[in-house]
């Protein structure tokens, strides 16, 4: 029986890999901040909360890193966890090169001590790509990241790199796409759409505040995602992937699905500041633009190229941004009934 052990398991991607990893026959351990009583919604939703082994970790702490991986043996480590609101990053800048940038390098040292056969995934984002230098991106392309969070991801990327190259580790990276689901954050643009969707299909009356409405995402699902994930590990030799549907949707449009699957039919009227949609059934208002959400420097356009992961680990993803839209308003619609 494979021993894997996941950072960041009680987020989003942590409880699809998971699960994922479960499903294959692993013995799954995960890391947790050092709180009263972990958070385990995330888990428990996918049905594997009982099955997973949990230890506090904390990513700022040499000897407990040192101590856990000494002391779990694992075979497989998935570097999931950071501080991940890019809007968050500009107000915990410090913060987040810490646990998204150095931590990377205090788990890959401690692993290249003691454990130096364990395989490693670094979980990189297409925000490192930030004012896009070539599109679609690829692993190839330069980064030019336009946030905290952005240049802390490049960090923690280049030193994996560097990790594998220097010391011979089977490290890689997955340069990951936008990818959502129903387990997203509430503070994540995808699921504040549509749970304040699902409130006003239950007869809520506050409009959803939004900010740059023509920034472009690429969006796939957080389950496909992590198949991705595992397939690197797999490989013979360790290396860098992008993950993407080399699809690109404005946050317009997302909006305009989601609506679409709780029964809206809208209208955008405006532009910038002044962009609103109403529902045409009921003339509610259900969007207008607030400039606070604005970012102070933003990602215009993000769309990556997945063709090596195609090719190499035979990776395809297979839930498409309709039904993700979909799927996810559908998920908050019926919670809230």
């Amino acid at each position: 029986m494979k021993k894997a052990f996941i950072t960041g398991i009680t987020g989003q991607d942590g409880a699809y890999l998971a699960k994922l990893l479960l499903d294959k026959g692993y013995e799954v351990h995960g890391g947790v901040r050092r709180i009263s009583q972990p958070e385990l919604p995330r888990l428990e939703q996918l049905g594997v909360a009982g099955d997973v082994h949990l230890h506090e970790f904390d990513l700022t702490e040499m000897n407990n890193v040192f101590r856990v991986i000494r002391d779990v043996e694992m075979d497989e480590f998935y570097n999931l966890a950071a501080q991940s609101f890019v809007g968050a990053s500009w107000d915990l800048p410090i913060y987040t090169a810490d646990v998204d940038g150095m931590a990377v390098v205090r788990i890959l040292d401690t692993l290249r001590s003691v454990r130096p056969e364990t395989r490693f995934y670094q979980a990189s984002t297409s925000e490192m790509f930030g004012l896009v230098q070539e599109v679609p991106q690829k692993e190839t392309t330069r980064l030019y990241p336009r946030s905290p969070y952005g240049v802390a991801k490049v960090y923690g990327h280049y030193i994996t790199m560097n990790y594998r190259e220097s010391f011979g580790m089977h490290a890689s990276s997955g340069i990951l796409f936008n990818h959502e689901s129903p387990l997203r954050g509430k503070e994540f643009v995808t699921r504040k759409i549509t749970l304040g969707l699902a409130k006003l299909a239950h007869g809520g009356s506050d409009p959803i505040e939004l900010g740059n409405m023509d920034a472009q995402r690429d969006w796939g699902f957080a389950g496909d995602y992590v198949e991705g994930m595992w397939r690197m590990l797999q490989q013979p030799q360790a290396d860098d992937y992008v993950l993407a549907t080399n699809v690109t949707t404005s946050i317009r449009d997302f909006f305009t699905y989601a609506a679409e699957a709780v029964g809206m039919d809208l209208a955008w009227e405006g532009e910038g500041e002044a962009e609103t949609a109403t529902d045409r059934k009921t003339g509610r208002q259900v969007m207008k633009v607030n400039p606070k959400f604005y970012r102070p420097a933003e990602v215009e356009l993000l769309i990556g190229d997945a063709s090596k992961a195609r090719e190499k680990l035979g990776w395809e993803p297979r839930v498409q941004i309709r039904e993700l839209a979909a799927m996810m308003a559908k998920s908050d619609y019926d919670a809230l009934r």
